[in-house]
Parts: structure tokens; C-alpha cells; sequence
């Protein structure tokens, strides 16, 4: 058992975007430092949060451009005017305006040369050179065609012609080095966030998708490693089954691994995929890790995942080649869905946490396995996460026979007080680590929710405000982090 997973601590489940700030979403700005006070005034000691990878117009951060890369939008120019950077900067808005400053900071930084910061600069570009290349070529190609996927690039490009790549380096040289900028500073940013936790004694506990996003600088650069044709077309693709979230399943469109050319050279892809989540954060959650065992494949040409089937995977033997190259792993494995025993004896093996979510566990059965009473010591437990409604959402839209078993399980007369008691009961649960969505610590309802599994619409958008967080917050959390041994 990892150490961190020794002694109980509590959470909060905020994604950066959802902070304050003038931008339309979240940034890594000054709201995220006094986030991490506000956390520890609390006695909280885990913030946890959502894949942190630029996206696309959709927003969702699990269909990130990137494995390694950060989303430049999360970037906070009160950081670069903090650190001389970036000066003259007008109120910032839009992040159209933010594309600009950022372009202007880089003008800045080329031209001022400042000595340290540029030995960081070279050092940066060559530890990171294996993905940070590609990467930003990727980006620059992708301005050059419009914003159109790789798979619609001429083909030259799109199959990455040497002669042709070797002088589209050369055409976009500016562009592809402002794109290496952004995450030099995203990373220098996020490593000072990180620094300032680790002073307040809060972990940083991120999230790894188990798939990237077909339209990928990842993708695009190794295409061997995925089930495309000669094309770069998909052959198949990833989801899940129809489930509690969706009759039809859920159709994810990811290009699904070639497990076996991955397997030859011991999964280095994987092993520097972890190496920069390790850079990152204290804690990673492997997300669908069920996909590690056995996984749904849909062909590319459905519209659903009904007719999918599931195929082996050689979770043991990667997890085994991550353990070797980084002993003492802190893993969490995010077991939901549709649970085999073969799975549950995969986390196991590699004494991995699994997840318990209390919105799953009143169906009446005192066997639930999300029931406390049920919970053991190496799991997380939740009241529910970034795909669920809101604790108070979901209680609301409940039979009225469900809120009766609820209120009877948790010993209220009224369900004036939710979500509270079933925060509660997640602080009291034998879990090691409980962690609480910062919707249901505000007591918030289901417009409040974060992200309506297979839906595209309306998801990745709630943020809070701190008038919305009362002063008392503070010592109640405490009081209870206190009263459970989690503070």
C-alpha cells in the first residue's frame, strides 16, 4: 500500500476550470492559491480535479489535443505580469484576447533574453522533447489548416511525409516555438501551484483518461500504436456498454490500442505517459480502469455502442511494467461500470484503491457494495463525482419509496438537511480518503452539474464564486474532518 494511502484524509473534486476569474473558465490565477488556502483552513489535505489537457470545442477534458501537453487556457497572465513577462496587459475577458497576450508574452521573452529563464527554457525543450515536438508541430499544422482533424490534412501531412514535415518545420518555426512556450510556461506555472500545496499540506490527486482522443497530436505521431487503417481511419473504437448512465451505451470514438506492438517494447508509451502525470501530480486515478482488463470494442462505422464486444487486455502486464519503472505507485483505480471479478482481482494484485459512490448505493440491497457499512479501508469514497448530478439533484429526482430507504439508512426525519448527511456519512466511512464535489459542499442542484455522461451539450461549464461559499463553511468541515479522523 502506497503511504498515502495510510492514514484517512478528506477531498474536494474541483476542476480548475470551475474556479472564479474574469475568463470565461477557470485558470491556474490567484483563485486557484487562495483555493488551496481555503482548502487548508479547512483541514482538507487532497484536491482533486479532471484531466488538465488542452482541448477541443467541446471542452471535455477527457478528449484532450494531447496526453502531455497542458491547456494553454488554463494559463494566468497575472502569473507572467507577477513575473515582469508580460507587461502593459489590458483587462482580459475573452480567450481570444488571451491568445493574444499570451503571443505578446512570447514576443517579450524572445527579445529580453533574460539568461535564467532562457537555461530553463532549453532545459525544458529538451526533457520534454519526446512529446513536446510533435506536439507542437501538431498545433501549428492544425492553425495552418483551419482547425480541421489530422485525418482531414493532405495527405503528405496527414502521414507525416519526412521531406514534407522537415520543410513545414522550417515554414512554421515561430509558430511551432510559441506552441513550445505556452506549455514551458504551463508547466512552470502548474510546478509552482504544486509547491505552494505541498507548503499547505494539500496533495494534488489528477486524473488519467485510459484512452486519448483521435484527433491527437498522439495519434497523429505514432499511429502503429492504434487500430487505424492505412488511411489513419479508425477501425474501431472505444465506449462502454449500455450502463446506468445510458440505454445505448456509450460510444467514446477513441481508436482503441494495438496492445501488442505496445507490449513489445514493455509499454514505454504508457511509462512516459505516467511520467509526466507524476510530474503534475501527487495522486493519479487511471480513469475506465476496467479498460486494462478487458475493454469494449465498437466498429468505427456504429453510430452506438450496442454492437460492441469485449477483448482482453494485458493490464497485468502493464501495470507490471509501470510498477518496475516507478516503484510505490500512487494509483487509484476508477472501478465503475460494469465490474468483473477479473477486474476486481487486477486492482487487487497491484493494491490498487478502488472507488465507492454513495448516489449508487440505496437500491435496497444491504449487500450494496457502496453501502458504508460495506466499505473497507483501501477504497476512496465519494458522494458522487464529475459524471453524476449533484448529491441534492439526485435525491430530489428520486422515487419517494428511495428517499424514505435513504433517510432510514442515514437516521434523518427530514430531508430538509441534504446533501449534508450523506457527506456525512462519506466522512465517516471506514475509506481512507473522502472526497466531496465542491457542488454538494455549496449544496447545490442539478443545474449545477458538471458533465451528463453521452451527452455533447451544456457539460464542462459550472464554476462557483466565493460569495456563494458562507463563512461558516470553514469551521463546519473542520469540525467534521475533525470528528472522523480526517483532518
Amino acid at each position: 500500500m502506497h503511504p498515502l494511502y495510510r492514514q484517512r484524509r478528506g477531498g474536494v473534486l474541483l476542476h480548475p476550470t470551475s474556479l472564479p476569474g474574469p475568463l470565461p473558465r477557470g485558470q491556474i490565477c490567484h483563485d486557484a492559491y487562495r483555493f488551496i488556502e481555503w482548502l487548508q483552513q479547512c483541514g482538507i489535505g487532497v484536491w482533486q480535479m479532471l484531466p488538465l489537457g488542452p482541448t477541443h470545442q467541446d471542452s471535455s477534458p477527457y478528449l484532450a489535443l494531447s496526453a502531455h501537453a497542458g491547456d494553454p487556457k488554463l494559463i494566468s497572465l497575472d502569473w507572467l505580469r507577477d513575473r515582469h513577462m508580460l507587461s502593459n496587459c489590458p483587462e482580459v475577458m475573452d480567450f481570444q484576447t488571451h491568445q493574444q497576450q499570451l503571443e505578446r508574452a512570447w514576443k517579450q521573452f524572445s527579445k529580453k533574453k533574460d539568461r535564467r529563464l532562457l537555461q530553463t527554457w532549453q532545459q525544458f525543450k529538451r526533457d520534454e522533447s519526446d512529446w513536446l515536438d510533435d506536439y507542437s508541430l501538431f498545433m501549428a499544422l492544425r492553425e495552418q489548416q483551419g482547425g480541421d482533424a489530422w485525418h482531414h490534412w493532405p495527405a503528405a501531412l496527414r502521414d507525416r511525409d519526412a521531406a514534407t514535415l522537415k520543410q513545414t518545420r522550417d515554414n512554421l518555426a515561430e509558430r511551432i516555438e510559441f506552441h513550445q512556450f505556452c506549455q514551458f510556461i504551463f508547466f512552470q506555472q502548474w510546478q509552482d501551484l504544486k509547491a505552494y500545496a505541498a507548503d499547505n499540506k494539500v496533495l494534488l490527486f489528477g486524473d488519467m483518461p485510459i484512452y486519448v482522443s483521435y484527433d491527437s497530436a498522439d495519434v497523429w505521431a505514432q499511429r502503429e500504436l492504434f487500430t487505424l487503417d492505412s488511411q489513419g481511419h479508425p477501425q474501431q473504437v472505444a465506449g462502454v456498454p449500455p450502463d446506468y448512465f445510458s440505454e445505448t451505451g456509450q460510444r467514446w470514438g477513441n481508436p482503441l490500442y494495438r496492445w501488442d506492438i505496445m507490449e513489445q517494447d514493455h509499454f514505454q508509451w504508457w511509462q512516459r505517459r505516467l511520467q509526466t502525470q507524476l510530474q503534475l501530480f501527487d495522486i493519479v486515478r487511471i480513469d475506465h480502469f476496467r479498460g486494462l482488463q478487458a475493454y469494449w470494442s465498437i466498429p468505427a462505422k456504429e453510430e452506438t455502442a450496442i454492437k460492441g464486444h469485449w477483448i482482453n487486455a494485458p493490464g497485468a502486464k502493464l501495470l507490471a511494467a509501470l510498477h518496475t519503472a516507478f516503484p510505490n505507485l500512487p494509483l487509484v483505480a476508477e472501478d465503475l461500470g460494469m465490474i468483473t471479478e477479473e477486474v476486481h482481482v487486477l486492482r487487487e494484485t497491484f493494491d490498487l484503491p478502488g472507488m465507492k459512490i454513495l448516489q449508487f448505493a440505496f437500491d435496497g440491497d444491504p449487500n450494496n457494495s457502496y453501502l458504508p457499512h460495506q466499505h473497507e479501508f483501501h477504497s476512496l469514497v465519494y458522494t458522487g463525482t464529475h459524471d453524476n448530478d449533484t448529491s441534492l439533484g439526485w435525491y430530489q429526482q428520486l422515487p419517494t419509496e428511495t428517499q424514505n430507504y435513504i433517510r432510514d439508512y442515514l437516521g434523518l426525519k427530514t430531508d430538509r438537511e441534504m446533501p449534508w448527511p450523506l457527506i456525512r456519512c462519506a466522512l465517516a466511512s471506514v475509506s481512507c480518503l473522502a472526497v466531496i464535489p465542491m457542488q454538494d459542499l455549496l449544496a447545490l442542484g442539478s443545474e449545477y452539474r458538471m458533465n451528463t455522461p453521452g451527452t455533447i451539450e451544456g457539460n464542462w461549464q459550472w464554476r462557483f464564486d466565493w460569495p456563494q461559499v458562507p463563512d461558516e463553511l470553514i469551521q463546519k468541515l473542520r469540525h467534521l474532518l475533525h470528528l472522523y479522523g480526517r483532518l
